[in-house]
């Protein structure tokens, strides 16, 4: 009997052993925790301020998730995008990619006349792969200025089921003047009404270190391989998001270029280096015809040593520009500072990611 009992001791402490050791292993499994924001604009013939808003201050909103981190985890940042203001409709699912979200706005035009907030809000809570997890941030953000309550579907139903799967209605007028039909909206969906002036032009401070953000921008698309399918479309993308970017406003190109600096800036479906550092190629076992022009004919060392020295250079041009954007930061913060802010769609859901990622115990900075 004892020498069954001492069996059954050595058995459990080797149990325990087993089950402390695969611990790690299986958080380390576990996915990422997510923020999912899906942005549904009215784009009826009033709205053209609004459009511009979201345009120039999209990055500035990743750049509020450039370091965010649940329990210890960096966050993955995923963005979606709707159009109302005639039939509603998706023009991007939940993607990492952001400069494909960045290329429809800049895409978006002002049409319709038929803002079906109900609708829309459905269409998103539908269509939409909203992550199953509680722990993750889910938010909705609707923007626009025509009564709340148009179309076949009532806002009560739609935002009752975007409840239950756990996602947060964001409702915000853009208008100057009060409408009872989106204060009820907010009630609702239980958040603030944000009101914001969608006419008015978003504050753009030149900073002294936006020249060399510029130029670093510039050498960070350097360091990008296009490959396969979607790798000449990728790289062209890129550098014509810079420039939209750039005409838009040179702050928008700064903070784009901040974005450009960090993990949320994910690539991986056609750059080599960010699909070789997530797992998704194997370069040894791809086909020339996958390969860019400047690695076809490269054995597998070469393939890894030419896309290591680029992975390389990206970490260096990324640090310089991540140490610029704290200076950056500090130099914008001193010049709002001394000067009210406008009421706009930037800071409106600023200040609300910010609450709805405390509520979620994530910390932002």
């Amino acid at each position: 009997m004892k020498l069954l009992s001492r069996a059954a001791a050595v058995l459990l402490s080797l149990f325990a052993l087993t089950a402390s050791a695969a611990t790690p292993a299986a958080e380390e499994m576990k996915p990422p925790p997510r923020v999912q924001i899906a942005l549904l604009l009215d784009n009826s013939g009033s709205m053209q301020g609004l459009i511009n808003q979201a345009r120039t201050q999209m990055w500035k909103l990743v750049n509020e998730f450039a370091t965010a981190k649940q329990n210890g985890k960096p966050i993955r940042l995923e963005l979606a995008l709707y159009e109302y203001g005639d039939k509603p409709t998706r023009l991007s699912p939940f993607t990492t990619n952001l400069d494909k979200v960045s290329e429809q706005l800049f895409g978006l035009g002002i049409r319709g006349g038929d803002e079906y907030c109900g609708t829309v809000i459905q269409k998103a809570t539908q269509e939409l792969e909203w992550s199953g997890n509680a722990d993750d941030l889910k938010l909705i953000y609707i923007a626009g200025n025509e009564e709340f309550t148009q179309g076949p579907v009532s806002p009560e139903a739609a935002i009752s089921a975007a409840k239950k799967k756990g996602i947060v209605v964001n409702v915000i007028h853009a208008d100057s003047g009060s409408d009872p039909t989106w204060s009820a909206g907010a009630k609702l969906a239980g958040t603030p009404l944000m009101q914001i002036n969608h006419n008015a032009a978003v504050a753009q401070v030149v900073a002294p270190q936006d020249q060399r953000l510029a130029e670093l921008s510039n050498k960070l698309n350097g360091t990008y391989i296009g490959y396969g399918a979607q790798g000449g479309s990728g790289v062209a993308r890129q550098a014509a998001m810079d420039e939209a970017a750039q005409k838009a406003a040179p702050a928008a190109l700064a903070e784009r270029v901040v974005s450009k600096s960090t993990a949320n800036y994910k690539n991986d479906d056609w750059d080599l280096v960010d699909a070789k550092k997530e797992g998704k190629v194997s370069l040894g076992k791809m086909k020339q015809e996958e390969l860019p022009a400047e690695m076809k004919g490269m054995n597998e060392q070469q393939r890894e040593a030419f896309v290591a020295k680029k992975a390389e250079e990206r970490a260096q041009i990324q640090k310089e520009i991540a140490d610029l954007s704290k200076q950056r930061a500090e130099y914008v913060a001193k010049q709002e500072a001394a000067k009210p802010a406008e009421s706009t769609l930037d800071k409106a859901m600023i200040d609300s990611v910010r609450t709805s990622a405390a509520a979620k115990s994530i910390s932002l900075h």
